[in-house]
């Protein structure tokens, strides 16, 4: 029973935060029985704990290595609440075959967002769930990635051998247990000896400083360190990076910026903790961050296409500031609340998106895939629930990871209708009709005709 929130409730409305109802084992031990029972329910309802019973003891597992790729494949998916690894046979198999056709990038948190608590009580471990989230990211050929949050309750101040899981995402670890959360983070590179990225933290969650109203980039930055080095202790081979700062923008900004745009002005309060951490910190292999297109006051502007240049511009500032890191969004946004879009229209806003992040040279972009429990509507979801049938996310993302990985010269091109927006490498054309109108225009020397919305790729240069 993992009860997570998927994403930030100021951006989009909380994914379910529970797996459903149900009855964990009664344990009778001297005498006195321990039990335990999560109800389904939203994040602001939910107010149980968890109480640790025996900690399996099953062997770690052994992964397929990676595979071997001619480039760093950039784009990829973070697994959140409901995973294929909990699905049907049937809807597991089809969602390896959506992976694995084109290998991609696949990222999973050590505790919450599908899996349970790593650690719940001073050196007792249970990876029951994170192996088999990893055994099915290897099954798929995926790249691994793991993301280092959340903490044990222990290490926040709360009780050994319990779990509050409507704290799990907005309390950072005591002072006093960064040594500890960096031990665990070297049981987890030990026990996934294939995994080689590493990410530490997420969103600065439970380093924000009331107080000063800032983010304590400090405090973070001391965590990040001890992480940093106990993991390179462990193979100097693994690839560690941080701050996961989230970025927000906004129309009219109560504080000066420097990074601003068409698209809004960057929060500095995140600019500065970002270069507190640049430094700051001891070593880094790649700068990650996340964000959304949208700004907090006036959602995307000055349009829902023209707002994905917001992506462009931080990365731009982020190499810059950073000497040249190779830059990491672990996620990104581009649908206001309540947008009534289509799928082909969510889609076509996306793809821009991974435009803006191809021709300013993001290294690795994550797709936070938003899957449901149930039957249903899932926008932007990469299959559907229960069934498996893939939707368009998912060949989007294949068709990126193709033909634009790390290290491909990425190109412009041109297009008669400024409705398209059209990028390129040696081989292969991708554009998309920004507009809810067919389009016919001229693209790359071809005449072409698109449906609204319409993503479509072209070969060239054969």
């Amino acid at each position: 029973m993992i009860p997570t929130d998927g994403r930030h409730a100021r951006r989009r409305s909380p994914w379910p935060i529970a797996l459903g109802a149900g009855i964990l084992a009664v344990i009778l031990v001297a005498g006195i029985m321990v039990y335990t029972s999560l109800n389904s329910g939203e994040r602001s309802e939910f107010s149980g704990a968890e109480v640790a019973t025996t900690v399996p003891s099953e062997p770690a597992p052994k992964l397929d290595k990676p595979p071997a790729l001619a480039n760093w494949p950039r784009w990829g998916v973070t697994h959140t609440q409901y995973g294929a690894d909990t699905e049907s046979e049937h809807v597991q198999d089809q969602a390896r075959g959506m992976f694995g056709r084109v290998p991609m990038v696949q990222n999973q948190h050590i505790m919450g967002w599908g899996v349970g608590n790593p650690e719940p009580s001073p050196g007792q471990f249970n990876f029951r769930d994170l192996d088999r989230r990893l055994t099915f990211m290897a099954s798929s050929r995926g790249v691994p990635v793991i993301t280092l949050c959340c903490a044990p309750d222990w290490m926040k101040g709360g009780k050994a051998g319990r779990t509050d899981w409507s704290k799990n995402h907005t309390v950072a670890p005591e002072p006093e247990h960064y040594d500890d959360f960096a031990e665990l983070a070297v049981k987890v590179a030990k026990q996934y000896p294939t995994v080689k990225h590493y990410m530490v933290w997420n969103e600065f969650k439970g380093f924000w400083n009331a107080t000063t109203n800032k983010w304590d980039a400090k405090a973070y930055t001391a965590l990040y360190n001890k992480v940093y080095t106990a993991l390179k202790k462990v193979n100097g081979d693994i690839q560690v990076g941080g701050p996961y700062v989230p970025i927000d923008s906004s129309e009219n900004p109560l504080e000066p910026s420097e990074l601003t745009g068409s698209w809004g002005s960057v929060d500095q309060r995140a600019l500065d903790a970002i270069q507190y951490w640049i430094d700051n910190k001891q070593g880094a292999d790649f700068i990650v961050v996340d964000g959304a297109s949208m700004t907090t006051d006036k959602g995307n502007i000055p349009d829902d296409f023209g707002a994905q240049a917001k992506f462009g511009a931080i990365t731009s500032w982020l190499r810059q500031k950073s000497g040249d890191l190779p830059v990491w969004w672990a996620e990104w946004y581009v649908e206001p609340e309540n947008s009534g879009w289509s799928e082909q229209q969510r889609t076509a806003v996306q793809a821009t998106a991974l435009m803006e992040f191809a021709e300013s040279g993001v290294t690795t972009a994550l797709y936070w895939n938003p899957q449901q429990k149930d039957k249903g509507g899932c926008p932007g979801c990469l299959w559907e629930p229960k069934v498996g049938d893939e939707m368009p996310m998912a060949g989007l993302l294949s068709g990126f990871t193709k033909w634009f990985p790390a290290g491909v010269e990425v190109t412009k091109v041109r297009t008669s209708d400024r409705r398209v927006r059209a990028i390129g490498q040696e081989r292969q054309v991708v554009m998309v009709n920004m507009s809810g109108e067919a389009v016919n225009a001229t693209v790359d020397g071809r005449r072409v005709t698109l449906r609204p919305y319409e993503i479509k790729w072209a070969g060239r240069g054969m």
